[in-house]
């Protein structure tokens, strides 16, 4: 049986071979993103280990208890705890560093990569007895020797387009400074080989930026030969202040920074796995297919095996031995042409200013185990149920000269079966059109109604095939015979079709669904952000931990063509056990820079000890206006005192409000940095918006690289973040869908002209051309696409109706927008599928001689 699964196998190479490109597809991207995440981790522990060579434990100051004074430690880390440290056995030399974080500016004034807070290290050059601070090797310049001077990484001074001598404005927290630079470095830090930026100062003016004068911000200690880092870090913590320092291994904060930066971008992994997911996925149903087709038409050669003796095990073995061929040549395939995605994915997910880490690629045991798991198992699954179904083949079959169509038993069972299935699938989501919020549950609720409804498709497409071919057809009846036998040829088997046209199905349902959540999505915070905006311009903090200058303030009131500005606190407040965010407002002007919908109570109540909250505050809360609430204003610990509140107002939810109004005066006793601003709101005369006034508001800001100036598209865009992405997700499951259903098309019009060579041959004979037999084809290409993108079309806008709902519950603006310029665009591309596909059995059927045709039949 295995020879005959070899013989089967070579018999009908090119069909297979499509086969294997379809699992391949699904094989390459799983275990190109496993290579990829492997290679990626890789990079960054090893880029950790260098930045910590040398390094064997580092002392830093413990952080204060709740309750402390913030700056109990601060001075602990100074020469003379230094001197301390050289002395104790194992320790071969000591190196003090300052270290912080600094944002900055390109040469152009721009924001130079400052979305990632975590990756804007800054440091003191510390130099060692030879003149030279290791960590930070000169190319180029000198070293900083004074305030007015800075030094910067090969990577930030390139992609700021700086050079030595230039000018380089940053900020630590508040004003803007201005440093020369004198010097380019390079690093191993990996946060700054990730995509961050690394400025360098002198020592003296690192320890007044990042801690007080004569400190440091921690001690690097490096082992003599033979000492041992956790043994060293044991002697080290013995000599230290228990309660004011501690001691950490260079390894241990190796390993830390790895995992930290790693984290901190896994996310670029998730949307390769997504994609292998949906190719396995429709692969599946091509695999299924083109078995069940082999099988049919194998079915006297079965039958004549079963007549000579094999059993229906050994029948099922040959038709899974074939599979496991055809799945270990797809693994094959798919690993390599992994290794080609793993290779190409940071230059595809990262940019010039925001790269991702480069290095070899590290080919571990769990990318082959996944891709021959994946592949190898995928399709023998596939290939089971058409195995069980050619072990049923019985002797008689033999005898017989047409395949038998399919049970009326099997049918209603398929109907039973699909109509369970699609109420439990359709009732699941149709019982979300009430929900309120987004709520995990609610989420997994929607993805399993989702996960249901396309299963119940699946199996009723079948018993949709008639009819909808049937109602389609008349569109390709205008072409005459051939659209009359192109009809009926794709009415011949509705199982094949149905398999066919399985694959776009699913991709259109995915496509469509998206395109309507990521438009509707998209307009709802369009609508939103002006519904909640009164002001034109919106200036902030990239955190709130930062802050505004206050002379930044003045400055931006006294801008031209600017009318009102009004200082923003931002905080946190604690409301029974959730943490919200509350906005410190002042109670005259809010009006004139938020619009706020008020259900109940009045704004002009806002002071100590009232405050106003969002409408899902008060429904989580059951309070309204004039109600008492418990809360804590800003980050206290453990031992944080709750105040009771009077709810003042309550207001519809605001993405610019947040979700609780207060005073500002009382918000800024709170906040991170008491007193502090972190944002203006700006409203210019006439409401003008234009690269002038904003030109003027970043000037008067000093240009602060922490700082951002927003109109109202400005935050749409921001906001719309995860929609670009939804959007790009969407476009590359469409590729996807359409590489694997023009495969499957093809593979079953190849078969389907191979059944039907004697057929093809008599319409040669009564007269019919060649360009009719193409034509023929093409339109039964057409028609299976047809009837796959009408059943995706209808589930997708289903489920995106459904669905939709929950982002009505956590979006008050949101309502359904189908884009139907692209929808249309979807169906119009579906079609070109099947009619592209159908080119090479279109041209092969057509140069059919009829006399061969009649007699190889």
């Amino acid at each position: 049986m295995l020879r005959t699964a070899l013989r089967n196998a070579l018999a009908h190479k090119a069909r297979l071979a499509m086969t294997v490109l379809a699992v391949c597809l699904g094989v390459a991207f799983v275990s190109g993103t496993l290579v990829f995440a492997d290679s990626s981790a890789a990079a960054y522990r090893a880029a950790a280990t260098r930045n910590f060579a040398g390094v064997a434990v580092t002392v830093t100051p413990k952080s204060p208890p709740p309750g402390a004074a913030a700056d109990r430690s601060a001075g602990v880390l100074d020469d003379a705890l230094a001197r301390k440290l050289a002395g104790v056995p194992g320790v071969a030399a000591v190196r003090p560093s300052v270290d912080g974080v600094a944002t900055l500016n390109a040469s152009d004034g721009t924001p130079l990569r400052a979305d990632k807070a975590w990756a804007h290290p800054a440091a003191a050059y510390v130099p060692g007895a030879d003149g030279k601070d290791s960590r930070y090797p000169l190319v180029k310049g000198r070293a900083p020797a004074n305030s007015g001077e800075v030094a910067l990484d090969s990577g930030t001074a390139a992609a700021g387009h700086f050079r030595t001598g230039d000018t380089v404005t940053l900020a630590v927290d508040g004003p803007v400074m201005t440093k020369r630079l004198v010097g380019i470095v390079t690093t191993e830090d990996s946060r700054v080989t990730a995509g961050g930026t690394l400025a360098l100062f002198d020592k003296a003016t690192a320890q007044h930026l990042f801690a007080t004068p004569g400190h440091y911000t921690g001690i690097d200690l490096s082992a003599a030969a033979g000492t041992n880092q956790a043994e060293l870090a044991g002697r080290v913590t013995a000599v230290l202040p228990a309660d004011r320092a501690e001691a950490t291994t260079g390894s241990a904060q190796a390993a830390q920074q790895a995992t930290n930066v790693e984290t901190m971008t896994r996310g670029y992994k998730k949307i390769p796995m997504v994609f292998a997911g949906v190719s396995l996925f429709i692969g599946s149903f091509l695999i299924v297919n083109t078995f069940t087709m082999l099988v049919t038409r194998r079915s006297r050669e079965i039958a004549l095996l079963r007549a000579i003796g094999a059993s229906r095990r050994q029948v099922v073995r040959s038709v899974l031995w074939e599979a496991l061929l055809v799945g270990l040549a797809a693994s094959a395939a798919g690993f390599v042409a992994g290794l080609g995605i793993a290779s190409v994915l940071p230059d595809i997910l990262g940019t010039s200013a925001d790269p991702l880490p480069s290095g070899p690629l590290v080919i571990g045991v769990r990318p082959v185990v996944a891709a021959l798991g994946v592949g190898v198992g995928v399709t023998v699954l596939a290939a089971w149920l058409p195995a069980r179904r050619a072990a049923k083949v019985a002797p008689v079959e033999a005898m017989r000269t047409a395949g038998q169509p399919p049970s009326t038993a099997r049918s209603r069972i398929r109907a039973v079966v699909g109509l369970a299935l699609l109420a439990l699938g359709a009732g699941l989501l149709i019982s979300l059109t009430g929900a309120k919020d987004a709520s995990e549950a609610n989420l997994r609720s929607a993805m399993f109604g989702c996960a249901v409804l396309v299963v119940a498709m699946v199996v009723l497409a079948p018993l949709l095939a008639g009819p909808v071919i049937r109602l389609t057809g008349r569109l390709t009846g205008r072409f005459g015979l051939t659209g009359h036998l192109a009809r009926q040829n794709a009415l011949r088997d509705p199982r094949r079709t149905a398999a066919t046209a399985s694959a776009l199905m699913i991709s259109t349902a995915l496509v469509a669904g998206l395109a309507v959540l990521g438009s509707s999505t998209g307009q709802a915070l369009d609508r939103q952000a002006a519904a909640g905006l009164g002001a034109d311009y919106v200036i902030g903090t990239r955190t709130p931990t930062l802050t505004v200058d206050p002379a930044a303030v003045r400055r931006v009131t006294d801008t031209p063509g600017v009318r009102t500005a009004t200082a923003v606190t931002d905080s946190t407040v604690l409301l029974g056990g959730s943490s919200k965010e509350i906005s410190g407002v002042d109670p005259g002007t809010v009006k004139d820079v938020m619009r706020l919908d008020l259900t109940s109570g009045s704004l002009a109540d806002l002071g100590p000890g009232r405050i106003a909250v969002s409408g899902t505050v008060a429904r989580e809360h059951g309070v309204r206006a004039g109600g008492k609430i418990n809360a804590s204003m800003g980050t206290g610990g453990p031992g944080r005192e709750f105040k009771q509140y009077t709810v003042a107002a309550v207001y519809k939810d605001n993405p610019i409000a947040k979700d609780v109004l207060g005073a500002r005066a009382e918000v800024a006793k709170h906040s991170f940095t008491p007193g502090s601003v972190q944002r203006v709101l700006v409203r210019t005369d006439g409401g003008t918006v234009s690269r002038t006034i904003e030109d003027r508001l970043r000037t008067a800001v000093g240009d602060n690289p922490l700082l951002k100036v927003q109109d109202r598209k400005a935050i749409v865009r921001e906001a719309a973040g995860t929609v670009g992405e939804l959007l790009t997700l969407m476009y590359g499951l469409l590729v996807i869908g359409a590489v694997i259903s023009a495969l499957g098309i093809v593979n079953t019009l190849a078969m389907s002209v191979a059944e039907r060579t004697r057929e093809i041959g008599v319409l040669r004979a009564v007269g019919m051309d060649r360009a009719g037999i193409r034509r023929m084809i093409r339109l039964e290409a057409v028609t299976v696409a047809a009837f796959g993108t009408l059943l995706g079309l209808a589930g997708g806008l289903f489920s995106a109706w459904a669905v939709g709902s929950l982002a009505n519950g956590a979006m008050t603006e949101y309502s359904p927008a189908p884009p139907w310029g692209t929808l249309l665009l979807v169906c119009l591309l579906s079609l070109a599928i099947g009619a592209i596909a159908a080119a090479v059995p279109a041209r092969r059927a057509a140069a059919l001689s009829p006399l061969e045709a009649v007699a190889d039949s």
